[in-house]
């Protein structure tokens, strides 16, 4: 039987409703075939997604870029923190 903390194992923390929200409609965004950033980017703004860091303004290639990479460093200090399993 598999570990129980091994189906979170990547997750070094919970999710944020904002870092949900973003997931959810990046879900919806690659679920029509759009894979191409540059468009997930217009999908993002056309869709109204709110940046999960709370900044204001349009999503461009840049935030994206870096929304994702503060989460995934926040993740990476909450795991070498906690250990596995959110």
């Amino acid at each position: 039987m598999q570990d129980p903390a091994l189906r979170t194992q990547s997750k070094g923390r919970a999710l944020t409703e904002a870092e949900l929200s973003l997931a959810e409609t990046l879900e919806r965004i690659y679920e029509t075939g759009c894979h191409d950033f540059a468009q997930v980017v217009v999908e993002l703004n056309t869709r109204g997604a709110a940046l999960p860091s709370g900044a204001a303004g349009p999503w461009t290639l840049e935030s994206f870029e870096a929304e994702l990479k503060a989460i995934n460093a926040s993740h990476d200090a909450a795991h070498a923190s906690d250990g596995i399993g959110a």
